[in-house]
């Protein structure tokens, strides 16, 4: 019965879950030398796979000659001690080949591991330094996939693959060799089906590598949508709608399922094709040797030949599933490469310098900003906060709060004008010692997986017991930590799973206070505490902000009115600022704001 399709809604955007990423149809030969730079990390051991690989596979290669020898010589002869000679020598040659055999798929198997490691090591390094614009205009499951699944499968494509590509062009020549050492004329038979494959596998390249992106393309599309719908379960479940959810989902896995049985039907066809020559390859060696040739072939002739003739095959039938290991390989690698070539705009310079212990002087001059370079975010903002001062950012949705700290913490990078820390230019600072330097508590507090302990000290790594519980006790964060099972060693679940949103805020709070910054941002950090836990609140506030450079990004009067100056931003530009009496005398935005309140 057709499976009936769930109309999907389609908003626009260009990195929607459902949408495919564009990928090259060729293979990069830059993404072939970055793939050398992995593997020249583990040469000793893959060499010595390689060394073993082959003595193991020419050893093995001697075989055909004993049984020969043994047919034609010693069985009609009579020759029981040749026999038992050619027997341990073809026992021997067995053990021996099946023991490098294993000792090689252990190295491989190492080298593989630590491919992966050093592999998922830089991408997920490069992923810490990417800006904040490169997670904005991504789905984070398309994220994700990257580093876990892809890298997985690529290991083994630039490990064993290209090692077992090596051994296998080598293993062709040295059964051919030892193919003509037995007979001419049946080795020519053998060889002969060799150029019409080579030709048919040139053909459906293109096709086998487009359809392999394709798969790529519907499981990238397939996970970002999981991941997204893991994320927004309590919406998904308010608004009822996992079973338009779960049509979706299966929308999805049916278009990555269509896409891989179709990979599968030219990858298999790759296989058959070179199964169906090898086999008519193999039949004529046979008829060959039996009835065409003059005088007509020994039955131990006719065994070796045939024996070479599987040997001679197999391995280009191990080239054909290479190369389908390979073609899917590259189509991930295509994906995680791309991620690593992502350019990081938020670095330091070959001139940046570290900054000094600060005082807290801050100056942003004619700043202009443009998040997508067309629409201003920022235009011509100046504004000069003396050490201990406190900001208040406040002004419609939209208008510019938020990037304006952003700014001062680097996140992004400005289009025009300065922000100035004492002096010191933003951009010729060193990013590390700049942020060093900074408290910042966003809107989103994140709670790690861990203890409550942990996460309070992820703001000061070498904080101790006593200091973790001093700045709880602060904020007030205690109060509702030592009512937990196991007080500050309680564990939480990723985004704080079991504490409410404000328990999470204040212990957002509290992990900022411990790292004792000279500069304190705080974007909407009372939003989700309820009005008697935000008087408990304002008095750690305060003593947070004292002698501290604040900028404060609140809707609440009782937040900001206490603030030294109060910035209303609208617009891009900063409309009016002052104190909080000052600006309510004006009757201006900051008073229609208040009285709408």
């Amino acid at each position: 019965m057709p499976r009936a399709k769930v109309k999907q809604e389609k908003p626009q955007g260009r990195n929607r879950y459902d949408m495919d990423e564009y990928l090259d149809e060729k293979v990069s030969l830059f993404n072939i030398k970055r793939c050398l730079k992995y593997l020249a990390g583990v040469q000793n051991p893959l060499k010595a796979a390689l060394l073993l690989s082959l003595l193991g596979n020419v050893i093995a290669l001697t075989g055909p000659l004993f049984m020969q020898r043994a047919l034609d010589v010693a069985i009609p002869h009579k020759d029981v001690r040749l026999l038992l000679i050619l027997a341990g020598l073809l026992a021997l040659s067995i053990v021996v080949s099946v023991g490098f055999g294993a000792i090689r798929n252990v190295l491989v198997a190492k080298a593989g591991q630590s491919i992966v490691h050093d592999i998922r090591s830089d991408l997920f390094a490069h992923l810490q330094k990417l800006p904040f614009a490169f997670y904005d205009s991504r789905p984070h499951g398309k994220i994700f996939v990257r580093v876990v699944p892809y890298v997985n499968n690529v290991s083994d494509a630039l490990s064993n693959g290209i090692l077992n590509f090596i051994i296998e062009i080598l293993n062709i020549f040295f059964i051919i060799f030892f193919m003509f050492q037995v007979d001419s004329q049946l080795a020519l038979m053998a060889v002969l089906g060799l150029p019409v494959l080579a030709a048919f596998i040139w053909t459906i390249k293109p096709r086998q590598r487009r359809a392999w992106q394709a798969v790529s393309n519907k499981n990238s599309n397939l996970n970002a949508y999981i991941q997204e719908s893991i994320d927004g379960i309590r919406v998904t479940q308010a608004f009822d709608r996992e079973e338009r959810n779960r049509g979706i989902m299966d929308n999805l896995a049916a278009d990555r399922n269509d896409e891989w049985m179709r990979a599968q039907y030219i990858s298999n066809t790759v296989w058959l094709s070179t199964e169906t020559i090898s086999q008519i390859v193999f039949s004529f060696v046979y008829i060959m040797g039996a009835y065409w040739m003059s005088p007509m072939a020994s039955f131990g002739m006719l065994l070796a030949m045939g024996n070479y003739a599987w040997r001679f095959w197999q391995p280009i039938i191990n080239l054909a599933n290479i190369y389908n290991t390979f073609v899917t390989a590259m189509s991930y690698l295509d994906r995680i490469f791309d991620t690593i070539a992502e350019p990081v705009e938020i670095a330091d310079t070959t001139n940046s310098y570290d900054l000094p212990p600060i005082r807290g002087h801050v100056e942003f001059r004619n700043v202009t900003f443009h998040y997508d370079r067309t629409r201003i975010i920022l235009n011509s903002v100046s504004l000069d906060a003396k050490p201990g001062d406190s900001i208040a950012l406040v002004g419609p949705t939209g208008a510019g709060k938020t990037t304006i700290v952003n700014l001062l913490s680097r996140f992004y990078n400005i289009d025009h004008g300065q922000v100035l820390i004492d002096g010191h230019d933003v951009m010729n600072l060193t990013i590390r010692s700049l942020r060093r330097q900074m408290g910042i508590m966003m809107q989103d507090s994140f709670i790690f997986t861990g203890t409550i302990a942990d996460n309070i000290r992820y703001g000061k790594l070498d904080a101790t017991d006593a200091e973790i519980r001093a700045a709880a006790e602060l904020i007030g964060a205690n109060k509702f930590i030592e009512n937990l099972s196991d007080g500050y060693n309680t564990p939480v679940t990723e985004r704080g799973g079991g504490i409410s949103q404000g328990e999470r805020q204040l212990l957002a709070f509290t992990r900022t206070l411990l790292s004792d910054p000279r500069i304190l941002i705080l974007d909407e950090a009372t939003s989700s505490i309820d009005t008697g836990t935000e008087q408990m609140v304002q008095e750690g506030i305060r003593v947070l902000m004292k002698g501290r450079t604040s900028f404060v990004i609140a809707h609440r009067l009782s937040t900001i009115r206490n603030c030294s100056c109060i910035l209303f931003v609208q617009d891009g530009r900063i409309m009016e600022r002052g104190a909080h009496e000052e600006l309510m005398a004006k009757k201006g935005h900051y008073y229609q704001l208040c009285l709408s309140q």
